[in-house]
């Protein structure tokens, strides 16, 4: 089945790129869904066996040992979690498809992110893995680049991809180097020392860069904006799963890390976590906002990692599995919502020709299907009861908390440190996606006409299906989460032994961040409880009023205390967003302009506008908002600008940018010869190498 999965891959890509092709756009898609559904299955078949782990054998064609597709306990979650969404990803990427035709080759590099994510997950050799892995930076930077005249988020994309490859590469020559095995299972033999601890530093470096984090999280704003709409949830939704799988790999190898990697890692998870909500709640465009919604989430989900590399180094088998628990937990919430959110995303922006927030108003009553999934994804990435983020979002907490265990005071300072900033994070993160729900899908009727837009333009049938399958399993995720927990302790076996999970059981329907007696939850009693308590409330509504409630009356609307509010001088999402950028202010180095522009007549002025900023490019940084503000007061215009900064571009790249062009301008000077002589140079250096090394043997 591993090997009828990677086929239909293959098979999908070839569909994708042969010349004179006439099957509809959707079929590359479906025969991806379709392999994704063989590799689920082969996943939950790994989880569920106890005896040998499926394999798909390759023999020595690399020419570094024997090689093999091996999916024991751990590849079988990664492998359950990341096809399961990727085949609803694939469907919702064929919906958008059909309706808008995209040529030639994005199916083809969506195949190959696909089959990259599934060679990293399950290969058993070092250079397999790392062609693999490099497999995934070709795809992204493909994908990136399709169909852009605009190149430079995809140099970003591949500039990044490159160094988290090298430092790949690099981490895991170190250990062979020392094991003198290319197998990856070699890696537990690495000896204490300076060279484990290298290892574990690059390997965290390789991975931290491709799920976001600070400070190598410049990249994915603009390169996960610039991708085709339609297929950016399998970028944010499955692909990223490849990184966090390489973080739970290390982990089960190499053993507990350096302490002060762990410390280091924890802050500055927790650090990213709030810099991507701080950025996601003022950004202008919406697929930015989700795109630094998904550093935010790499922020969660590396957080919960770093508290079980702090238990191992504690020698606390609850801490590691409190760590683990809620950063899996996690991942599985931002796998669904993500892909959520691109998927609805995609809908909105193809049919209103924009992603700019200000624009896109009231989509439910026009797309309700992408409507639905924008909310849904919003409502789960909020961390809400009682949606599988609100579970995941208290684990985490509730595992943080536990610092006044343990004496010893750099773990508990970084726990604390990073509990505040991860408490900050849950309550922006709810600000946030309010602004989405509210303005975007419940928001006031635009200017375009209200009626549904036609089933292709509202994701398709195949689409649709896509949105429902993550819908319902997000929502059973949480109703379900004891057993939602049985399968993840049975994942984390090789990390954590499976009693220490499965301490998190209080009973069969109450959970514990696994330390008894410190605090427990329901998550499946949340969905009996919420509906009686609503429905309660209705029946004493109801009586109390005598009937009254049922009535239907018509009343003028409250609107930002002023009726008769239309058009541009409505409340915005740059209005919503306005209070984050100046209670944030530190941190987002807002700045604001007013400057008079003009006089304009008594009669013609309104109070109140609030005009959108021009559109940025797709996939490139811009104001967050800016726009000419009318005032009565005055009788005249202002030109109203505000602007946030990406602090951590400006501060710590943008310096170097310029004694980087210097040195690549003298390199220019310096290398400005013909190709073939230094072809021919290399070929005297390799053949003269070759007779020093024949010489001396």
């Amino acid at each position: 089945m591993i090997a009828a999965g990677l086929l239909l891959f293959a098979a999908a890509a070839l569909v994708d790129v042969l010349p004179g092709r006439r099957a509809p756009y959707a079929v590359p898609y479906l025969l991806c869904a379709a392999g994704s559904g063989c590799l689920a299955a082969v996943g939950a078949l790994a989880l569920g066996r106890t005896g040998r782990a499926p394999r798909l054998d390759l023999g020595d064609t690399l020419g570094f040992g024997t090689a093999a597709l091996r999916v024991d306990r751990l590849s079988g979650l990664f492998w359950l979690l990341t096809f399961a969404v990727a085949v609803a990803a694939c469907l919702t990427a064929a919906g958008w498809a059909s309706a808008r035709r995209p040529g030639r080759g994005p199916a083809a590099y969506h195949a190959l992110v696909l089959a990259s994510v599934a060679v990293v997950e399950s290969a058993d050799n070092v250079f397999l893995f790392v062609m693999a892995w490099e497999g995934i930076t070709l795809g992204f930077y493909l994908l990136t680049a399709a169909g852009h005249r605009r190149i430079g988020p995809a140099v970003a994309t591949f500039g990044f991809g490159k160094v988290s490859g090298a430092a790949l590469l690099l981490g895991l020559l170190t250990g062979t180097a020392r094991t003198g095995d290319f197998s990856l299972a070699g890696l537990a033999e690495l000896p204490a020392g300076t060279a484990r601890s290298a290892t574990w530093a690059l390997l965290v470096l390789a991975f931290a860069v491709k799920t976001g984090l600070v400070p190598v999280q410049v990249w994915l704003p603009r390169g996960y904006a610039a991708a085709p709409a339609g297929l950016r949830p399998v970028l944010a939704g499955v692909a990223v799963n490849a990184g966090f799988y390489g973080l739970w790999r290390t982990f089960a190898l190499l053993g507990p890390p350096p302490a002060w990697l762990a410390v280091t890692l924890l802050l500055l998870a927790a650090l990213t976590a709030f810099l991507g909500i701080a950025h996601a709640a003022v950004q202008a465009r919406l697929e930015r906002v989700v795109a630094w919604s998904s550093i935010e989430n790499a922020g969660l989900i590396c957080t919960g990692y770093a508290v079980a590399l702090v238990g191992a180094l504690t020698g606390s088998e609850r801490l590691t599995a409190a760590g683990l628990l809620a950063a899996t937990l996690q991942t599985i919430a931002h796998a669904v919502a993500k892909t959520l959110l691109f998927a609805g995303a995609a809908a909105v922006e193809s049919d209103a020709g924009t992603g700019d927030l200000e624009q896109l108003r009231g989509t439910a009553r026009r797309l309700p299907w992408a409507a639905g999934g924008l909310a849904a994804g919003a409502v789960t990435l909020a961390g809400l009861p009682p949606t599988a983020g609100f579970v995941s979002e208290w684990f985490l907490l509730e595992s943080l908390m536990q610092q006044f265990r343990y004496s010893a005071f750099p773990y508990g300072l970084a726990l604390a440190v990073a509990g505040a900033l991860i408490a900050l994070t849950a309550g922006f993160a709810s600000v946030t996606f309010v602004r989405i729900v509210g303005m975007v899908v419940l928001g006031p009727r635009d200017d375009r006409p209200a009626r549904r837009a036609p089933c292709r333009a509202d994701l398709g049938i195949a689409g649709r299906a896509g949105v429902l399958l993550l819908a319902l399993g997000g929502l059973a995720a949480a109703a379900l989460t004891p057993l939602q927990l049985r399968v993840i302790s049975a994942g984390l076996e090789p990390l954590v032994p499976r009693d220490a999970t499965l301490g998190a059981l209080v009973s069969p329907w109450v959970v514990q961040p696994v330390f008894a007696g410190f605090s427990s939850l329901s998550p499946s009693w949340l969905w009996v409880v919420m509906p009686v308590l609503c429905a309660g409330v209705l029946v004493l509504l109801v009586a109390a009023s005598r009937g009254g409630a049922l009535r239907v009356r018509r009343v003028p609307a409250w609107r930002s205390a002023s009726g008769g509010v239309h058009g541009d001088d409505r409340y915005t999402p740059f209005g919503y967003a306005n209070p984050t950028r100046r209670v944030l202010g530190a941190v987002l180095r807002t700045r604001t302009r007013a400057t008079p522009t003009g006089i304009a007549p008594a009669v013609a002025a309104r109070p109140g506008t609030g005009d959108p900023p021009a559109p940025e490019p797709e996939g490139e940084p811009g104001p967050e908002g800016a726009g000419p503000v009318r005032t009565a007061a005055t009788g005249g215009t202002l030109d109203y600008a505000s602007d946030v900064v990406e602090v951590v571009e400006v501060y710590l790249y943008q310096p170097f940018y310029r004694p980087l062009r210097a040195l690549v301008a003298a390199a220019k000077r310096l290398q400005c010869g013909r190709l073939d002589a230094y072809l021919t140079y290399m070929l005297i250096v390799l053949v003269g190498a070759l007779a020093l090394v024949a010489a001396l043997s």
